[in-house]
Protein backbone atom coordinates (compact mmCIF):
# COMPACT_ATOMS: atom_id res chain seq x y z
CA UNK A 1 0.00 0.00 0.00
CA UNK A 2 1.00 3.48 -0.83
CA UNK A 3 0.67 6.31 2.04
CA UNK A 4 1.70 10.19 1.54
CA UNK A 5 2.69 12.79 4.05
CA UNK A 6 1.73 16.01 3.04
CA UNK A 7 4.01 18.57 4.31
CA UNK A 8 2.97 22.69 4.53
CA UNK A 9 3.78 26.02 5.62
CA UNK A 10 0.09 27.05 7.41
CA UNK A 11 -0.37 31.01 7.82
CA UNK A 12 -3.12 32.02 9.84
CA UNK A 13 -5.55 32.53 7.44
CA UNK A 14 -7.76 28.76 6.97
CA UNK A 15 -9.53 30.30 3.82
CA UNK A 16 -5.94 30.45 1.85
CA UNK A 17 -4.30 27.32 3.82
CA UNK A 18 -7.20 25.20 2.41
CA UNK A 19 -6.75 25.11 -1.53
CA UNK A 20 -2.98 24.49 -1.12
CA UNK A 21 -3.71 21.40 1.60
CA UNK A 22 -6.13 20.23 -1.05
CA UNK A 23 -3.69 20.31 -4.14
CA UNK A 24 -1.52 18.09 -2.05
CA UNK A 25 -3.61 15.62 -1.21
CA UNK A 26 -4.98 15.63 -5.36
CA UNK A 27 -1.23 15.21 -5.86
CA UNK A 28 -0.57 12.66 -3.45
CA UNK A 29 -3.93 10.46 -4.61
CA UNK A 30 -2.84 11.38 -8.48
CA UNK A 31 0.60 9.73 -7.22
CA UNK A 32 -1.21 6.59 -6.06
CA UNK A 33 -1.67 7.02 -2.32
CA UNK A 34 -4.47 5.10 -0.92
CA UNK A 35 -3.85 6.78 2.48
CA UNK A 36 -3.06 10.21 2.44
CA UNK A 37 -2.07 12.58 6.01
CA UNK A 38 -2.03 16.23 7.06
CA UNK A 39 0.09 17.69 9.29
CA UNK A 40 -1.18 19.33 12.53
CA UNK A 41 -3.37 22.14 12.72
CA UNK A 42 -3.73 22.20 9.05
CA UNK A 43 -6.24 24.99 9.11
CA UNK A 44 -4.15 27.64 10.88
CA UNK A 45 -0.70 28.25 12.39
CA UNK A 46 -1.56 31.40 14.81
CA UNK A 47 -0.34 33.18 17.59
CA UNK A 48 -3.31 35.29 18.20
CA UNK A 49 -6.43 33.65 20.47
CA UNK A 50 -8.40 36.81 19.30
CA UNK A 51 -7.65 36.29 15.82
CA UNK A 52 -8.22 32.76 15.87
CA UNK A 53 -11.81 33.35 17.75
CA UNK A 54 -12.68 35.56 14.35
CA UNK A 55 -11.53 33.28 11.70
CA UNK A 56 -12.09 29.60 13.54
CA UNK A 57 -15.11 27.71 13.54
CA UNK A 58 -17.07 24.74 15.22
CA UNK A 59 -16.90 21.19 13.87
CA UNK A 60 -20.29 21.11 12.56
CA UNK A 61 -19.37 24.37 10.49
CA UNK A 62 -15.87 23.97 9.79
CA UNK A 63 -15.27 24.57 5.64
CA UNK A 64 -11.78 22.82 5.85
CA UNK A 65 -13.56 19.67 7.53
CA UNK A 66 -16.12 19.93 5.02
CA UNK A 67 -13.96 20.00 1.92
CA UNK A 68 -11.25 17.85 3.33
CA UNK A 69 -14.06 15.01 3.65
CA UNK A 70 -15.37 15.87 0.08
CA UNK A 71 -12.28 15.30 -1.34
CA UNK A 72 -11.49 12.16 0.34
CA UNK A 73 -14.83 10.90 -1.52
CA UNK A 74 -13.96 12.26 -5.00
CA UNK A 75 -10.53 11.01 -4.85
CA UNK A 76 -11.83 7.25 -3.39
CA UNK A 77 -8.76 7.38 -0.31
CA UNK A 78 -8.59 7.38 3.31
CA UNK A 79 -7.59 10.58 4.45
CA UNK A 80 -6.26 11.49 7.83
CA UNK A 81 -6.61 15.12 8.53
CA UNK A 82 -3.56 15.11 11.40
CA UNK A 83 -5.50 18.14 12.88
CA UNK A 84 -7.76 21.19 12.84
CA UNK A 85 -8.19 23.79 15.36
CA UNK A 86 -11.51 24.45 16.16
CA UNK A 87 -14.02 26.12 18.50
CA UNK A 88 -15.64 24.47 21.27
CA UNK A 89 -18.37 25.42 23.39
CA UNK A 90 -16.56 24.90 26.45
CA UNK A 91 -17.29 27.67 28.90
CA UNK A 92 -13.24 28.99 29.02
CA UNK A 93 -13.35 29.64 25.21
CA UNK A 94 -10.50 26.93 24.21
CA UNK A 95 -10.34 25.40 21.04
CA UNK A 96 -10.05 21.94 20.61
CA UNK A 97 -6.56 20.21 18.59
CA UNK A 98 -8.50 17.47 16.57
CA UNK A 99 -7.85 14.98 14.49
CA UNK A 100 -10.17 13.17 12.18
CA UNK A 101 -9.99 9.61 10.08
CA UNK A 102 -12.16 10.04 7.09
CA UNK A 103 -13.02 6.85 5.03
CA UNK A 104 -13.33 6.66 0.91
CA UNK A 105 -16.40 7.46 1.60
CA UNK A 106 -16.18 11.00 2.93
CA UNK A 107 -17.43 10.13 6.02
CA UNK A 108 -15.21 10.21 9.83
CA UNK A 109 -14.63 7.23 11.10
CA UNK A 110 -12.60 8.58 14.28
CA UNK A 111 -11.98 11.98 16.26
CA UNK A 112 -8.96 12.36 18.64
CA UNK A 113 -8.77 15.37 20.84
CA UNK A 114 -4.34 16.22 21.63
CA UNK A 115 -4.26 15.00 25.11
CA UNK A 116 -0.82 16.53 26.23
CA UNK A 117 0.06 19.73 25.50
CA UNK A 118 3.01 22.28 24.77
CA UNK A 119 3.60 23.89 27.57
CA UNK A 120 7.28 24.65 27.66
CA UNK A 121 10.22 27.04 27.99
CA UNK A 122 12.71 25.85 25.67
CA UNK A 123 14.88 28.77 26.09
CA UNK A 124 14.55 32.60 26.58
CA UNK A 125 13.48 33.37 22.77
CA UNK A 126 11.18 30.53 22.47
CA UNK A 127 8.35 29.51 24.59
CA UNK A 128 4.95 27.83 24.29
CA UNK A 129 1.71 27.53 26.39
CA UNK A 130 -0.76 25.42 24.77
CA UNK A 131 -2.63 24.48 27.28
CA UNK A 132 -3.79 28.55 27.58
CA UNK A 133 -5.88 28.47 24.26
CA UNK A 134 -6.56 24.58 23.93
CA UNK A 135 -8.00 22.35 25.98
CA UNK A 136 -7.00 18.61 26.35
CA UNK A 137 -8.51 15.57 25.59
CA UNK A 138 -9.12 12.77 27.85
CA UNK A 139 -9.37 9.63 25.60
CA UNK A 140 -7.27 7.63 23.58
CA UNK A 141 -8.24 6.63 19.68
CA UNK A 142 -7.95 3.63 17.96
CA UNK A 143 -9.17 4.19 14.55
CA UNK A 144 -10.81 1.19 12.04
CA UNK A 145 -9.66 1.20 8.80
CA UNK A 146 -10.29 -1.36 6.11
CA UNK A 147 -6.94 -1.57 5.53
CA UNK A 148 -5.43 -1.28 9.44
CA UNK A 149 -5.76 -0.24 12.63
CA UNK A 150 -4.79 3.41 13.50
CA UNK A 151 -3.11 4.79 16.68
CA UNK A 152 -4.08 8.16 16.51
CA UNK A 153 -1.63 10.88 18.43
CA UNK A 154 -0.76 14.41 17.69
CA UNK A 155 2.83 16.29 18.17
CA UNK A 156 4.04 16.47 21.86
CA UNK A 157 2.31 13.23 22.62
CA UNK A 158 5.03 11.41 21.02
CA UNK A 159 6.84 11.74 24.70
CA UNK A 160 4.43 10.08 26.36
CA UNK A 161 5.54 6.30 25.57
CA UNK A 162 2.52 4.67 27.41
CA UNK A 163 0.10 6.34 25.23
CA UNK A 164 1.49 4.75 22.46
CA UNK A 165 1.67 0.98 24.39
CA UNK A 166 -1.60 1.50 24.84
CA UNK A 167 -2.79 1.78 21.75
CA UNK A 168 -0.37 -1.02 20.12
CA UNK A 169 -1.68 -3.22 22.85
CA UNK A 170 -5.23 -2.73 21.66
CA UNK A 171 -4.33 -3.35 17.99
CA UNK A 172 -2.99 -0.71 16.43
CA UNK A 173 -0.48 -1.66 13.47
CA UNK A 174 0.00 2.04 12.39
CA UNK A 175 0.36 5.43 14.56
CA UNK A 176 -0.20 8.80 13.19
CA UNK A 177 1.96 11.78 14.52
CA UNK A 178 0.95 14.51 12.88
CA UNK A 179 2.81 17.50 14.14
CA UNK A 180 3.97 21.18 13.99
CA UNK A 181 6.96 20.75 15.71
CA UNK A 182 9.35 23.47 17.26
CA UNK A 183 13.06 23.89 15.11
CA UNK A 184 15.10 23.39 18.02
CA UNK A 185 13.69 20.34 19.51
CA UNK A 186 13.11 18.85 16.05
CA UNK A 187 16.62 19.10 15.39
CA UNK A 188 17.61 17.37 18.72
CA UNK A 189 14.60 14.93 19.28
CA UNK A 190 12.30 14.43 16.27
CA UNK A 191 13.40 11.53 14.23
CA UNK A 192 14.82 9.68 17.97
CA UNK A 193 11.55 9.89 19.64
CA UNK A 194 9.33 8.51 16.50
CA UNK A 195 11.82 5.93 15.84
CA UNK A 196 11.77 5.11 19.63
CA UNK A 197 7.82 4.81 19.50
CA UNK A 198 8.22 2.60 15.91
CA UNK A 199 10.90 0.25 17.74
CA UNK A 200 8.77 -0.11 20.65
CA UNK A 201 5.66 -1.00 19.49
CA UNK A 202 6.79 -2.60 16.41
CA UNK A 203 3.97 -0.22 14.59
CA UNK A 204 4.71 1.80 11.27
CA UNK A 205 4.29 5.45 12.09
CA UNK A 206 3.52 8.33 9.94
CA UNK A 207 4.36 11.29 10.92
CA UNK A 208 2.79 14.29 8.41
CA UNK A 209 4.72 17.71 9.46
CA UNK A 210 4.26 21.73 9.14
CA UNK A 211 7.69 23.01 8.03
CA UNK A 212 9.10 27.06 7.56
CA UNK A 213 8.41 30.12 8.47
CA UNK A 214 4.34 30.84 10.11
CA UNK A 215 5.21 34.85 10.80
CA UNK A 216 7.45 36.82 13.01
CA UNK A 217 6.58 34.42 15.82
CA UNK A 218 6.73 31.09 14.50
CA UNK A 219 8.44 28.27 12.45
CA UNK A 220 8.33 24.89 11.93
CA UNK A 221 10.92 21.80 11.66
CA UNK A 222 9.53 19.85 8.74
CA UNK A 223 10.87 16.50 8.27
CA UNK A 224 7.30 14.58 8.09
CA UNK A 225 8.77 11.10 8.59
CA UNK A 226 7.78 7.53 7.60
CA UNK A 227 8.82 4.70 10.21
CA UNK A 228 8.94 1.27 9.55
CA UNK A 229 8.09 -1.10 12.87
CA UNK A 230 11.94 -1.72 12.56
CA UNK A 231 12.73 2.25 13.65
CA UNK A 232 14.09 2.28 9.83
CA UNK A 233 13.26 6.33 8.25
CA UNK A 234 11.72 4.95 5.26
CA UNK A 235 11.10 8.82 4.05
CA UNK A 236 11.77 12.19 5.27
CA UNK A 237 9.88 14.93 3.46
CA UNK A 238 12.93 17.40 4.09
CA UNK A 239 12.52 21.21 4.80
CA UNK A 240 10.12 22.68 2.07
CA UNK A 241 6.25 21.72 1.42
CA UNK A 242 5.33 18.87 -0.64
CA UNK A 243 4.13 15.16 -0.54
CA UNK A 244 6.39 12.80 0.24
CA UNK A 245 5.27 8.83 -0.74
CA UNK A 246 6.16 5.95 1.29
CA UNK A 247 5.28 2.06 0.30
CA UNK A 248 4.39 -0.21 3.52
CA UNK A 249 3.47 -3.93 3.95
CA UNK A 250 1.73 -4.64 7.00
CA UNK A 251 3.30 -7.71 7.09
CA UNK A 252 6.26 -6.20 8.54
CA UNK A 253 4.70 -5.81 11.73
CA UNK A 254 3.82 -9.06 12.37
CA UNK A 255 7.62 -9.81 11.46
CA UNK A 256 8.89 -7.15 13.61
CA UNK A 257 6.74 -8.37 16.60
CA UNK A 258 7.99 -11.52 15.93
CA UNK A 259 11.23 -10.97 16.14
CA UNK A 260 11.61 -8.73 19.09
CA UNK A 261 7.90 -9.71 20.82
CA UNK A 262 8.07 -7.16 23.70
CA UNK A 263 4.46 -6.07 23.48
CA UNK A 264 3.75 -9.99 25.01
CA UNK A 265 6.30 -9.22 27.69
CA UNK A 266 4.80 -6.65 29.83
CA UNK A 267 5.05 -7.54 33.54
CA UNK A 268 3.63 -5.86 36.79
CA UNK A 269 6.49 -4.59 39.53
CA UNK A 270 6.38 -2.70 42.34
CA UNK A 271 7.64 0.81 43.30
CA UNK A 272 9.20 3.22 43.04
Amino acid sequence: MRAGLVQITATDDPAANLPVTVAFVREAAAMGAEFVLTPEVTNIISTSRKHQQRVLHHEADDPSLAALCAEAKALGIWLLIGSLALKTDGADGRFANRSFMIAPSGEIVARYDKIHMFDVEIDSTESYRESAGYRPGTRAVLAEADFAKIGMTICYDMRFANLYRRLAHAGAQILTVPAAFSPVTGKAHWESLLRARAIETGCFVFAPAQCGSHGDKRSTHGHSLAVSPWGEVLADGGGVPGVTLVDFDLKDVERSRARVPSLTHDREFEGP
